[in-house]
Protein backbone atom coordinates (compact mmCIF):
# COMPACT_ATOMS: atom_id res chain seq x y z
CA UNK A 1 0.00 0.00 0.00
CA UNK A 2 2.75 2.46 0.95
CA UNK A 3 5.35 1.05 -1.47
CA UNK A 4 7.79 0.09 1.27
CA UNK A 5 10.06 -1.43 -1.38
CA UNK A 6 11.06 2.11 -2.36
CA UNK A 7 13.46 2.00 0.57
CA UNK A 8 15.68 -0.63 -1.05
CA UNK A 9 14.76 -0.87 -4.77
CA UNK A 10 16.68 1.44 -7.11
CA UNK A 11 14.32 4.18 -8.40
CA UNK A 12 15.56 3.89 -11.99
CA UNK A 13 15.53 1.04 -14.47
CA UNK A 14 19.27 0.46 -14.86
CA UNK A 15 21.38 -1.44 -12.35
CA UNK A 16 24.43 0.01 -10.60
CA UNK A 17 26.89 -1.47 -8.08
CA UNK A 18 25.14 -1.80 -4.73
CA UNK A 19 25.09 -3.75 -1.47
CA UNK A 20 21.34 -4.01 -1.15
CA UNK A 21 21.23 -7.67 -0.19
CA UNK A 22 23.85 -7.19 2.52
CA UNK A 23 21.82 -4.32 3.94
CA UNK A 24 18.61 -6.36 3.94
CA UNK A 25 20.37 -9.26 5.64
CA UNK A 26 21.87 -7.05 8.34
CA UNK A 27 18.98 -4.68 9.10
CA UNK A 28 15.68 -5.77 10.60
CA UNK A 29 12.43 -5.20 8.74
CA UNK A 30 11.02 -3.45 11.81
CA UNK A 31 13.84 -0.88 11.84
CA UNK A 32 13.54 -0.23 8.12
CA UNK A 33 9.77 0.01 8.25
CA UNK A 34 9.84 2.39 11.22
CA UNK A 35 12.14 4.84 9.43
CA UNK A 36 10.11 4.66 6.24
CA UNK A 37 6.77 5.18 8.03
CA UNK A 38 8.16 8.10 10.02
CA UNK A 39 9.19 9.83 6.81
CA UNK A 40 5.90 9.04 5.12
CA UNK A 41 3.92 10.47 8.04
CA UNK A 42 6.07 13.61 8.18
CA UNK A 43 5.52 14.28 4.47
CA UNK A 44 1.79 13.85 4.97
CA UNK A 45 1.68 15.94 8.16
CA UNK A 46 3.48 18.83 6.45
CA UNK A 47 1.11 18.74 3.49
CA UNK A 48 3.87 17.74 1.09
CA UNK A 49 2.66 14.31 -0.01
CA UNK A 50 0.53 15.62 -2.89
CA UNK A 51 3.33 17.93 -4.07
CA UNK A 52 5.66 15.05 -4.88
CA UNK A 53 6.22 14.58 -8.62
CA UNK A 54 8.45 12.20 -10.53
CA UNK A 55 9.72 14.11 -13.56
CA UNK A 56 11.67 17.25 -14.32
CA UNK A 57 9.78 18.90 -17.17
CA UNK A 58 10.67 21.70 -19.63
CA UNK A 59 8.43 24.07 -17.66
CA UNK A 60 10.64 23.65 -14.59
CA UNK A 61 13.09 26.42 -15.38
CA UNK A 62 13.93 27.69 -11.89
CA UNK A 63 15.01 24.98 -9.45
CA UNK A 64 16.19 24.88 -5.85
CA UNK A 65 18.31 21.84 -4.94
CA UNK A 66 18.36 20.97 -1.22
CA UNK A 67 21.45 18.91 -0.39
CA UNK A 68 21.78 18.58 3.37
CA UNK A 69 21.26 14.95 4.44
CA UNK A 70 24.75 13.54 3.87
CA UNK A 71 27.19 15.84 5.70
CA UNK A 72 30.51 14.67 4.29
CA UNK A 73 32.26 16.62 1.56
CA UNK A 74 32.66 13.49 -0.56
CA UNK A 75 29.00 12.52 -0.41
CA UNK A 76 27.99 16.07 -1.29
CA UNK A 77 30.22 16.08 -4.38
CA UNK A 78 28.97 12.69 -5.50
CA UNK A 79 25.29 13.33 -4.81
CA UNK A 80 25.39 16.63 -6.72
CA UNK A 81 27.57 15.35 -9.57
CA UNK A 82 24.62 15.01 -11.97
CA UNK A 83 23.87 18.75 -11.78
CA UNK A 84 25.70 19.06 -15.12
CA UNK A 85 22.60 17.52 -16.72
CA UNK A 86 20.64 20.63 -15.69
CA UNK A 87 22.79 23.11 -17.58
CA UNK A 88 19.73 24.51 -19.39
CA UNK A 89 18.02 25.32 -16.05
CA UNK A 90 18.48 28.07 -13.50
CA UNK A 91 19.52 26.11 -10.41
CA UNK A 92 20.23 27.35 -6.88
CA UNK A 93 21.71 25.22 -4.11
CA UNK A 94 20.86 25.04 -0.41
CA UNK A 95 23.52 23.16 1.52
CA UNK A 96 25.54 23.11 4.73
CA UNK A 97 28.04 25.81 5.70
CA UNK A 98 30.69 23.10 5.74
CA UNK A 99 30.29 22.30 2.04
CA UNK A 100 29.07 25.59 0.57
CA UNK A 101 32.55 26.83 -0.40
CA UNK A 102 32.94 23.97 -2.90
CA UNK A 103 30.20 25.40 -5.11
CA UNK A 104 30.80 29.16 -4.92
CA UNK A 105 32.24 29.33 -8.45
CA UNK A 106 30.11 26.51 -9.81
CA UNK A 107 29.07 26.56 -13.47
CA UNK A 108 25.59 25.21 -12.75
CA UNK A 109 24.54 26.68 -9.40
CA UNK A 110 23.65 30.35 -9.78
CA UNK A 111 23.41 30.92 -6.02
CA UNK A 112 24.53 28.93 -3.00
CA UNK A 113 22.59 29.33 0.26
CA UNK A 114 23.17 28.08 3.79
CA UNK A 115 20.48 30.14 5.56
CA UNK A 116 16.79 29.67 4.91
CA UNK A 117 16.08 33.39 5.37
CA UNK A 118 18.30 34.23 2.39
CA UNK A 119 16.29 32.18 -0.11
CA UNK A 120 13.62 33.83 -2.24
CA UNK A 121 10.99 31.12 -1.96
CA UNK A 122 8.60 32.53 -4.56
CA UNK A 123 10.80 32.08 -7.62
CA UNK A 124 11.10 28.27 -7.82
CA UNK A 125 9.14 26.03 -10.15
CA UNK A 126 10.58 22.91 -8.55
CA UNK A 127 12.61 21.74 -5.56
CA UNK A 128 15.02 18.81 -5.75
CA UNK A 129 15.32 17.20 -2.32
CA UNK A 130 18.28 14.95 -1.64
CA UNK A 131 16.29 12.49 0.50
CA UNK A 132 12.99 12.34 2.33
CA UNK A 133 14.64 12.65 5.70
CA UNK A 134 12.78 14.77 8.23
CA UNK A 135 15.54 17.37 8.09
CA UNK A 136 15.47 17.78 4.32
CA UNK A 137 11.69 17.88 4.06
CA UNK A 138 11.55 20.35 6.95
CA UNK A 139 13.92 22.71 5.12
CA UNK A 140 11.96 22.37 1.90
CA UNK A 141 8.72 23.09 3.74
CA UNK A 142 10.08 26.17 5.51
CA UNK A 143 11.60 27.67 2.35
CA UNK A 144 8.89 26.97 -0.19
CA UNK A 145 5.92 24.98 1.21
CA UNK A 146 3.81 25.11 -1.95
CA UNK A 147 6.35 24.21 -4.63
CA UNK A 148 6.33 20.72 -6.17
CA UNK A 149 9.37 18.58 -5.45
CA UNK A 150 11.17 15.48 -6.57
CA UNK A 151 13.57 13.27 -4.63
CA UNK A 152 17.02 12.09 -5.62
CA UNK A 153 17.24 9.29 -3.10
CA UNK A 154 13.66 9.82 -1.97
CA UNK A 155 12.69 7.00 0.39
CA UNK A 156 15.69 4.94 -0.72
CA UNK A 157 17.78 4.59 2.41
CA UNK A 158 20.41 2.23 3.78
CA UNK A 159 22.03 0.20 0.99
CA UNK A 160 25.53 1.30 -0.04
CA UNK A 161 25.67 2.32 -3.70
CA UNK A 162 28.01 4.00 -6.14
CA UNK A 163 26.71 7.50 -5.38
CA UNK A 164 27.96 9.10 -8.59
CA UNK A 165 26.26 6.51 -10.77
CA UNK A 166 23.16 6.75 -8.59
CA UNK A 167 23.05 10.53 -9.03
CA UNK A 168 23.45 10.40 -12.81
CA UNK A 169 21.03 7.53 -13.40
CA UNK A 170 18.39 9.08 -11.16
CA UNK A 171 18.73 12.44 -12.90
CA UNK A 172 18.50 10.70 -16.26
CA UNK A 173 15.35 8.96 -15.03
CA UNK A 174 13.82 12.23 -13.81
CA UNK A 175 14.57 13.88 -17.17
CA UNK A 176 12.82 11.07 -19.06
CA UNK A 177 15.81 8.89 -19.95
CA UNK A 178 17.36 11.37 -22.35
CA UNK A 179 20.54 9.27 -22.42
CA UNK A 180 21.21 5.55 -22.73
CA UNK A 181 22.62 3.43 -19.92
CA UNK A 182 26.01 3.35 -21.64
CA UNK A 183 26.10 7.10 -22.18
CA UNK A 184 25.41 7.71 -18.50
CA UNK A 185 28.01 5.20 -17.33
CA UNK A 186 30.64 6.88 -19.50
CA UNK A 187 29.80 10.48 -18.59
CA UNK A 188 29.15 9.99 -14.86
CA UNK A 189 31.91 11.75 -12.95
CA UNK A 190 32.51 14.44 -10.36
CA UNK A 191 33.14 18.01 -11.40
CA UNK A 192 34.22 21.17 -9.65
CA UNK A 193 34.95 24.70 -10.79
CA UNK A 194 38.14 26.56 -9.92
CA UNK A 195 38.57 30.31 -9.87
CA UNK A 196 41.55 32.40 -10.91
CA UNK A 197 42.21 33.01 -7.22
CA UNK A 198 42.39 29.25 -6.59
CA UNK A 199 44.91 28.92 -9.42
CA UNK A 200 46.93 31.86 -8.11
CA UNK A 201 47.19 30.26 -4.66
CA UNK A 202 48.39 26.97 -6.12
CA UNK A 203 50.95 28.71 -8.31
CA UNK A 204 52.33 30.49 -5.25
CA UNK A 205 52.95 27.23 -3.37
CA UNK A 206 56.20 26.48 -5.22
CA UNK A 207 55.47 22.79 -5.59
CA UNK A 208 57.83 20.40 -7.41
CA UNK A 209 56.75 19.53 -10.93
CA UNK A 210 57.09 15.80 -10.33
CA UNK A 211 55.72 14.22 -7.18
CA UNK A 212 53.40 11.65 -5.68
CA UNK A 213 50.34 13.13 -4.02
CA UNK A 214 48.88 11.12 -1.16
CA UNK A 215 45.32 11.90 -0.14
CA UNK A 216 45.15 11.40 3.62
CA UNK A 217 42.28 11.05 6.03
CA UNK A 218 38.65 10.21 5.48
CA UNK A 219 35.21 10.85 6.92
CA UNK A 220 34.92 7.39 8.46
CA UNK A 221 37.72 5.52 10.23
CA UNK A 222 36.65 2.12 8.95
CA UNK A 223 37.09 3.28 5.36
CA UNK A 224 40.34 5.17 5.90
CA UNK A 225 43.73 3.73 4.96
CA UNK A 226 46.40 4.36 7.60
CA UNK A 227 49.47 2.41 6.51
CA UNK A 228 50.97 5.18 4.42
CA UNK A 229 54.29 4.96 6.28
CA UNK A 230 54.84 1.50 4.80
CA UNK A 231 54.00 2.77 1.31
CA UNK A 232 56.38 5.73 1.61
CA UNK A 233 59.20 3.55 2.96
CA UNK A 234 58.97 1.18 0.00
CA UNK A 235 58.91 4.02 -2.53
CA UNK A 236 61.87 5.78 -0.90
CA UNK A 237 63.78 2.50 -0.83
CA UNK A 238 63.65 2.51 -4.63
CA UNK A 239 64.15 6.25 -5.09
CA UNK A 240 65.23 8.46 -2.20
CA UNK A 241 64.63 11.60 -4.29
CA UNK A 242 60.90 10.99 -4.67
CA UNK A 243 58.79 14.00 -3.73
CA UNK A 244 55.58 13.55 -1.75
CA UNK A 245 52.75 16.02 -1.27
CA UNK A 246 50.13 15.24 1.37
CA UNK A 247 46.69 16.65 0.66
CA UNK A 248 43.38 16.37 2.46
CA UNK A 249 41.02 18.20 4.78
CA UNK A 250 41.10 18.82 8.53
CA UNK A 251 40.55 15.16 9.41
CA UNK A 252 43.99 14.40 7.92
CA UNK A 253 46.04 16.80 10.06
CA UNK A 254 47.11 14.24 12.67
CA UNK A 255 48.24 11.56 10.24
CA UNK A 256 50.06 14.18 8.11
CA UNK A 257 51.99 15.45 11.14
CA UNK A 258 52.84 11.90 12.16
CA UNK A 259 54.24 11.11 8.72
CA UNK A 260 56.23 14.35 8.51
CA UNK A 261 57.74 13.64 11.93
CA UNK A 262 58.45 10.01 11.05
CA UNK A 263 60.27 10.96 7.84
CA UNK A 264 61.83 14.14 9.18
CA UNK A 265 65.19 13.30 7.58
CA UNK A 266 63.64 13.50 4.15
CA UNK A 267 63.44 16.93 2.54
CA UNK A 268 60.95 15.76 -0.02
CA UNK A 269 57.73 15.72 2.01
CA UNK A 270 55.28 18.61 1.76
CA UNK A 271 52.18 18.69 3.98
CA UNK A 272 49.40 20.46 2.11
CA UNK A 273 46.67 19.34 4.50
CA UNK A 274 43.89 21.63 5.77
CA UNK A 275 45.70 24.63 4.30
CA UNK A 276 43.84 24.98 1.01
CA UNK A 277 40.39 24.24 -0.33
CA UNK A 278 39.55 21.15 -2.32
CA UNK A 279 39.03 23.40 -5.34
CA UNK A 280 42.66 24.42 -5.11
CA UNK A 281 43.69 20.77 -5.12
CA UNK A 282 41.85 20.61 -8.44
CA UNK A 283 44.10 23.41 -9.73
CA UNK A 284 47.04 20.99 -9.86
CA UNK A 285 46.23 20.41 -13.52
CA UNK A 286 49.05 22.82 -14.39
CA UNK A 287 51.61 20.25 -13.28
CA UNK A 288 52.85 17.85 -15.93
CA UNK A 289 53.81 14.85 -13.80
CA UNK A 290 51.28 13.82 -11.24
CA UNK A 291 50.34 10.63 -9.50
CA UNK A 292 47.58 10.17 -6.97
CA UNK A 293 47.69 7.52 -4.28
CA UNK A 294 44.64 7.14 -2.11
CA UNK A 295 42.23 4.96 -0.18
CA UNK A 296 38.59 4.29 -1.07
CA UNK A 297 37.46 6.84 1.52
CA UNK A 298 38.78 9.62 -0.74
CA UNK A 299 37.98 8.23 -4.18
CA UNK A 300 35.77 11.23 -4.95
CA UNK A 301 38.91 13.37 -4.96
CA UNK A 302 40.62 11.11 -7.49
CA UNK A 303 38.09 12.11 -10.14
CA UNK A 304 38.67 15.79 -9.48
CA UNK A 305 42.47 15.89 -9.71
CA UNK A 306 44.23 15.29 -13.05
CA UNK A 307 46.79 12.53 -12.66
CA UNK A 308 48.87 10.07 -14.60
CA UNK A 309 48.11 7.04 -12.46
CA UNK A 310 46.20 6.00 -9.37
CA UNK A 311 47.38 3.41 -6.87
CA UNK A 312 44.76 1.89 -4.58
Amino acid sequence: MLNFNKTYVLPFKFNIPNYTQDFLNQTSVFKRWTKFFKRYLYLTFKGQKNLEIFSILPKHKSILWVNISAPSLGDSLMDLSSRVMLKDKNVDLFTSKKNAHIYIDDRIFSNVYTKQADVNHSKYDLVIVDSYSVRSISIKYKITPDAPFIGMFGYYNGPEVNRILFSFHQMNHLLGYIKTEGEINISAQNSIAISREDQRIVNSMDLPTKFIAIVLGGEWDYRTYNQWDEVIEKILFNDKQTNFVFIGSSNAKDIAKKLVDQFSKSKHLIAWVDSVLIKQHRSLNKLKFYCVVMADSCMHLMQLIPHHSTLR
